[in-house]
């Protein structure tokens, strides 16, 4: 058996546990990430990632890797499509088009299948620091001793068992985590739905009968049969690859269930199609009471898990790696309080409650209530009223999904702000909330790159009344708890307009800690201990 040591082992090789692997290298500190599977499945899932998770892609350096990796070439278009009874219908509306919140964010949406970013996220780490990954291990037993854990781990088709050390853990093994069950965080289902079926498929035929649905990424049909869940038909490329999710009997195999005609009820015409997946799984919404025990982590979908409705899975997942990373580096550098680790969960937690309860139920429940409520068979003036209203409200689930930590221990806010996933996009900076860019005309592009590099490298402070009084008084506080700070003056009245504050503090993973208020003189050393965990 060998002795291995590593500051921080992460379980699990997927897009969460590279991702977090990637922001610690980048802030200086070893890793070890072990992953069971050797090779990539491939599955295409987690497609739909946000504009915040490409400014994740911008920090780690990947974000043309991604762009190149995405089979579908960005002028094609990102957007859905709602269609009721079947998928060639004339009722049908525009649906999750996430060009609307592009304007508040320092990166574009991506849309690619998640074998290819896992890809591009292996070659970076291996850039960065070479045999970082060991694929085909696994966890056999865990215990954290209080100073660190130890792990044993089995490398089956080699016949080798290891064990190991490290300072923390993090579980980011997915739905079932072997790190989450051994250090024995429960969790709690919070909606148990139908049996569902994954369909992976070849059809050129389809990519014809949907030329009148042009720069349309994804379909979701509202069938009055489904009680409320969505048949939802996918894009992989544009040479007829094809995914597929939709409720299915209970009893229904490989083997007894027609798919092509479910796929024919399903678009309302026949098409050509070659099957290359199908697939079952049960429709869950189910989340960890915490996601921390000791010092031992879960992120990801081993701290949460959910349908694939909205595309929020993997970019939780990966926020939760921002997160959490910064905190764990702050912690091995010395310069963390003794609450600062506490807060991943009292961050994170919300988030995702509020994800699962604000758009992934509300949606379930809202169609369910539409389909009971209205159909054309029966009252055609009365749903075509309602169609048309919901057609108008269906962009709240891109604008109004803004994860923020306005109720965060962590943060100078209101006071009785609560944390969640819910909100109204604007440039305006809040406690809590992620840091908007500037308007166009605010910087040039040059002074737009020495915004981000600023914000992107640790705690910032941006003063935009040109108060130089206000950042000498920053850094000494932040020297004296040890902390790294960047300061950036602009004095730019335009900027404080636009921010609605004379300054402010932004933390490392570019959310808000504090504002600026006219008129008042900051206490920084409380300001910054706060931010920091400190109390």
């Amino acid at each position: 058996m060998d002795d291995r040591q590593a500051p921080v082992l992460i379980v699990g090789g997927g897009p969460v546990g590279l991702g977090l692997a990637i922001d610690l290298v980048l802030k200086g500190f070893s890793v070890t990430v072990l992953e069971r599977s050797t090779t990539l499945h491939a599955i295409p899932k987690g497609q739909n990632l946000t504009q915040r998770t490409g400014e994740h892609f911008r920090a780690w350096g990947v974000t043309d890797a991604v762009r190149a990796a995405s089979p579908i070439p960005a002028s094609f278009g990102n957007a859905g499509l709602v269609t009721w009874g079947r998928l060639l219908n004339t009722y049908s509306y525009d649906w999750f088009i996430r060009a609307k919140v592009a304007p508040y964010y320092f990166a574009a949406n991506e849309r690619l299948p998640q074998y290819r970013l896992e890809q591009v996220l292996r070659d970076r780490l291996e850039q960065l620091a070479p045999g970082t990954l060991r694929t085909g291990w696994q966890v056999e037993a865990m215990q954290d001793l209080g100073d660190a854990v130890w792990v044993r781990v089995l490398n089956k088709a080699q016949n080798r068992v290891e064990e190991m050390s490290a300072a923390f853990v993090v579980g980011c093994d997915g739905a079932r985590s072997t790190i989450r069950d051994a250090a024995g965080i429960r969790q709690a289902t919070d909606h148990r739905g139908p049996k569902m079926a994954l369909l992976v498929f070849r059809s050129t035929a389809l990519d014809k009968l949907l030329e009148c649905y042009p720069g349309k990424s994804i379909y979701n049909v509202v069938n009055p049969a489904m009680d409320g869940y969505w048949q939802f038909l996918g894009r992989v490329d544009l040479q007829g690859g094809w995914f597929y999710h939709a409720p299915v009997p209970d009893n229904a195999t490989v083997e007894t269930y027609d798919f092509h005609d479910h796929l024919y009820q399903m678009v309302g015409e026949r098409f050509d199609l070659e099957f290359e997946h199908i697939g079952f799984w049960d429709l869950r919404i189910q989340h960890a009471q915490t996601y921390q025990t000791g010092r031992v982590f879960i992120a990801g979908d081993a701290g949460h898990s959910h349908p694939p409705y909205g595309g929020y899975g993997i970019n939780l997942g990966l926020e939760d790696a921002r997160n959490l990373s910064w905190k764990l580096a702050a912690t091995m550098a010395g310069w963390a309080g003794p609450e600062l680790l506490a807060s991943y969960t009292q961050e994170r937690h919300p988030v995702f409650a509020s994800t699962a309860q604000d758009f992934i139920q509300r949606m379930i429940l809202e169609f369910r209530s539409f389909c009971a409520d209205y159909a054309p068979e029966r009252d055609r003036s009365a749903f075509e009223r309602a169609w048309q209203t919901r057609a108008k409200g269906e962009d709240e689930d891109v604008t109004h999904f803004l994860p923020h930590y306005a109720g965060s221990p962590l943060v100078c806010g209101e006071p009785q702000a609560q944390s969640g996933a819910k909100g109204i996009h604007g440039f305006r900076a809040l406690p809590g909330y992620h840091l908007a860019p500037p308007a166009a005309d605010n910087l040039d592009p040059a002074g737009l790159q020495a915004l981000w590099d600023t914000i992107s490298s640790g705690f910032a402070l941006l003063s935009f009344d040109g108060e130089q009084g206000r950042a000498d008084r920053f850094q000494r506080a932040a020297e004296a708890l040890g902390l790294p700070l960047q300061t950036l003056t602009l004095a730019d009245p335009g900027l404080q307009e636009h921010y609605g504050c004379p300054a402010v503090l932004v933390r490392p993973d570019q959310f808000v800690a504090w504002t600026a208020q006219p008129g008042t003189t900051a206490d920084a050393s409380r300001i910054l201990a706060r931010a920091t965990g400190h109390g």
